[in-house]
């Protein structure tokens, strides 16, 4: 039987950093309020497509996990902000690390790199697949509307990525499971897709939607029950869980979530204070960073859970293998970036806050 196991790991975060101060100074917000509200104190504003930051995190993966593109079999990349929807970004990926694979983008919003590491681990595990890259990446500042505090303050852009490995080892990927709840698929959005009307300018204004209350007790109705059937198929006790690495959306989500699940609070790792939340790159940089900090031990049980628009929501459950430092390192790297966070934003604050006041 072959076992599907995390073998590589990277990620890519953009230079510019926008604080919830800078926030505060073409907004009607504190830091205080931010944070006290999301656990966010700053996030990440690209200058680069989405496309670069993956290529970029997809490198490190590989160099983690020792391989040349060439090796992969498949590329997965979930993004719900991709540069061209025709053609898919993975392409992109694909050609810049010099892969000969099959490559296809999913959207499953912040669920979707769980989706795409569950959708992998199958593959290799029936024997079709040995070696498959899956990124999460996201530039989400491309639909946020400025001028609108309930969304501009939560999101922020990167990407992450691991590279999955067929092994004769027991472990990896141990179960996942996988659901859409339809009937809340209004309540976070963005109207951007064919229902646009090409030719009148308000249909442009395709910024992000979200009916936060609702947001909130679907994403923890959605990740906890998920989780909880992941644990009992794989006839796993909460209690033999040394780790939890959830979707990082908001930081008060995360308490409730561990709280209702009896998961003492520290073997839950979170770090929406230092990116936001972006979407499906949250678990693979978090992971990144859980390594880095050695949070992540060999042989840990680990469980992952996620929720995004649509409503889609995913649950992995994973047994971590020995190696937890990367077999090499690289020196991709975004080229630089010349201006300020504030001074990238700027352009779309000015229209959106136009299009408000002449509204008035």
């Amino acid at each position: 039987m072959q076992y599907a196991h995390i073998t590589g790991w990277g990620k890519s975060v953009p230079p510019a950093t926008l604080t919830n101060d800078d926030l505060a100074t073409f907004m009607e917000t504190t830091d205080e309020w931010i944070k006290t509200r999301t656990g966010i104190s700053k996030r990440n504003i690209s200058h680069v497509n989405t496309s670069e930051m993956a290529s970029v995190a997809a490198k490190h993966a590989l160099a983690a996990a020792g391989i040349d593109g060439s090796e992969l079999d498949l590329i997965i990349l979930a993004t719900a902000s991709p540069d061209t929807l025709i053609p898919n970004i993975a392409s992109t990926v694909q050609a810049n690390i010099g892969a000969t694979c099959g490559a296809f983008d999913i959207n499953a919003a912040c669920s979707g790199f769980l989706y795409g590491v569950g959708l992998a681990s199958s593959m290799i595990k029936s024997g079709q697949s040995k070696k498959i890259l899956i990124i999460g990446a996201e530039r989400l500042s491309f639909y946020l509307d400025w001028s609108r505090r309930e969304t501009a303050v939560l999101f922020g852009d990167g990407a992450g990525a691991v590279v999955l490995e067929a092994s004769d080892q027991p472990g990896g990927v141990l179960g996942y499971e996988l659901n859409n709840d339809p009937e809340g698929r209004d309540i976070l959005k963005s109207n951007f897709g064919t229902q646009m009307d090409r030719f009148d300018n308000d249909s442009l204004d395709f910024y992000i939607h979200i009916n936060g209350q609702d947001v909130f007790k679907r994403a923890i109705h959605g990740m906890g029950s998920l989780s909880n059937k992941v644990l009992d198929n794989c006839g796993i006790s909460i209690d033999d869980v040394d780790f939890v690495i959830p979707h990082q959306a908001n930081e008060r989500i995360i308490d409730t979530l561990v709280s209702r699940m009896k998961i003492p609070k520290e073997k839950a790792f979170v770090n929406i204070a230092d990116y936001g939340n972006t979407s499906a790159a949250t678990i693979p940089i978090a992971i990144c960073d859980a390594l880095s900090q050695g949070r992540i031990e060999a042989n840990q049980t680990i469980l992952s859970c996620a929720f995004g628009a649509g409503l889609t929501s995913a649950a992995l459950l994973l047994k971590w293998g020995e190696r937890t430092t990367p077999i090499n390192t690289s020196d991709a790297a975004l080229p630089p970036c010349d201006k300020t966070a504030l001074e990238l934003i700027k352009p779309a604050v000015d229209y959106f806050f136009n299009k408000a006041k002449n509204a008035e």
